[in-house]
Order: C-alpha cells, then sequence, then structure tokens
C-alpha cells in the first residue's frame, strides 16, 4: 500500500508575523488569526491605544503579540522599525485607505493620500521586511491586503483601484524577484467587508442594493471571511502559491 502524502500544516508556531493597520477592522482580524494559528504577531499601527489594547486581548487568550507604533508612511522611521523588531517570516500588508468621490471632483490630494498610503508605503513596507529576512536566509510570506478594486473598475474609486491594480502588478514582480530566496508573495482581495468604518455606507439602501446585486453569494463580507484566507497564505498550506491574488468577494468578479 502505498504512504498518504501528508497535508501541510496550517500552523504558525514559531513563526513571527507583522501586522500593519492592525487597531481595527481587517488588520486586527488577520492579527488574532495569525496569532491564534500559534504565530508571535506584532500589531503595527499609529494609534497606540488601539494596538495595545489588541494586544493584550491577544495575550489574554493565551496567544503571543506585541504594539509597536508605526506610521507607515513615515518611511525612515518606519525602515528603522522594521530593522529593529525583525527579521519577520510573515509579513500581512494591511494599512490603506480610500477617498470614493466620482473621478471630476478628484483633487491632487486626494490622489496624493491614497497613493502615499496604498502604493508607497506598502512598496516599502515589502522591501523593508523582505531585506529582513534575506538578511537572515529566512524564507516567507508577503501579503498584501488588496481588494476586488484590483482587478475590476468601481463607480468614485478611480484612484483606489489605480492604486489596487498597482500592488497586483507589484505582487507578481515580488514574486519573480523573491521566489529564488524562498519568500512567496500574494495579495488577499476582499469584497465589502462590514467594519466600523463601512458600516455608514450601508446605511445608504441604494448603495447596499447595488453591493448585493453585484455579490453572488448574496451578502456582505463579514471580518471572519478573511481570517482562513490570511491563514492559508502564512502557512506552509499554501508554500507552491506565489505572485497571486486570493479573491474573496463572493464571486464580485466571476462576470
Amino acid at each position: 500500500m502505498s504512504t498518504l502524502p501528508k497535508t501541510p500544516s496550517f500552523r504558525l508556531d514559531g513563526r513571527k508575523a507583522l501586522v500593519t493597520g492592525a487597531g481595527r477592522g481587517i488588520g486586527m482580524a488577520c492579527a488574532a488569526a495569525l496569532a491564534e494559528a500559534g504565530a508571535h504577531v506584532v500589531c503595527a499601527a499609529r494609534s497606540e491605544a488601539e494596538i495595545t489594547d489588541l494586544a493584550n486581548m491577544l495575550n489574554a487568550h493565551g496567544w503571543s503579540a506585541e504594539p509597536l507604533v508605526m506610521d507607515v508612511t513615515d518611511l525612515a522611521s518606519a525602515e528603522q522599525l522594521i530593522a529593529q523588531s525583525g527579521p519577520y517570516d510573515i509579513l500581512v500588508n494591511n494599512a490603506g485607505t480610500n477617498r470614493p468621490r466620482p473621478m471630476l471632483d478628484i483633487e491632487p490630494d486626494d490622489f496624493d493620500a491614497v497613493m502615499d498610503l496604498n502604493v508607497r508605503a506598502a512598496y516599502f513596507v515589502a522591501r523593508n521586511v523582505a531585506r529582513g529576512m534575506v538578511a537572515a536566509g529566512k524564507k516567507g510570506s508577503l501579503i498584501t491586503i488588496s481588494s476586488q478594486m484590483g482587478h475590476v473598475g468601481g463607480p468614485n474609486r478611480s484612484v483606489y483601484c489605480a492604486s489596487k491594480h498597482a500592488i497586483e502588478g507589484m505582487t507578481k514582480a515580488l514574486a519573480i524577484e523573491l521566489g529564488p530566496q524562498g519568500i512567496r508573495a500574494n495579495t488577499i482581495g476582499p469584497t465589502f467587508i462590514l467594519t466600523e468604518l463601512t458600516k455608514p455606507y450601508f446605511e445608504n439602501p441604494a448603495f447596499k442594493d447595488w453591493v448585493l446585486s453585484k455579490i453572488k453569494l448574496g451578502r456582505i463580507g463579514a471580518l471572519e471571511d478573511l481570517m482562513g484566507p490570511v491563514v492559508f497564505l502564512a502557512s506552509d498550506a499554501s508554500a507552491l502559491i506565489t505572485g497571486t491574488a486570493l479573491l474573496v468577494d463572493g464571486g464580485w468578479t466571476a462576470d
């Protein structure tokens, strides 16, 4: 009888993860998922109170976490903090923003705010974490929270779509360059997720109806929907997956 193959582990014991924008919403959920899977999670954000509370909650569950006050748009400071707190095995590049407005109303300040955080800061965070991995001889997983809008267009989201399409291209290039070092690069592309920040949007019945009409599974996404995917991409269960996007969009991009 042939020996059965063994399912690779989804556990992350002994690994160190950096999650940016960890204070709330998607970042908080990713931090909790990685910590539950056994990683030591460094919860990074600008708000010291939020990430301290999060780290305390994770540790209270018997997991392992610490806060790191970091503004990813301050490139010099972020580079230094990542070098000091690393090296890492896992990055969840989550910090991001949006200013939804019609293209005709977009001002340079809107463009700069979205692109500086979603693309410029994300790029250099990934570079800094990857530098640490290479220097330490670590194989690792770089995960960037992109969006379904990195694969399609959307009304009032021309700058946001531009930023997320850029992230998808960046990720493919990182996979090519870093693959020989055993470092994988992938994105997660959520649909609309119900958070404290998005909740007000869904109070508009027309907007909510439009969103639900596009999601084939007929419901708005929940934070829990992203927790399995981030653990999967961080773990050995996805060891041959790089340079691609895991769309958690309820079928939005199927047509």
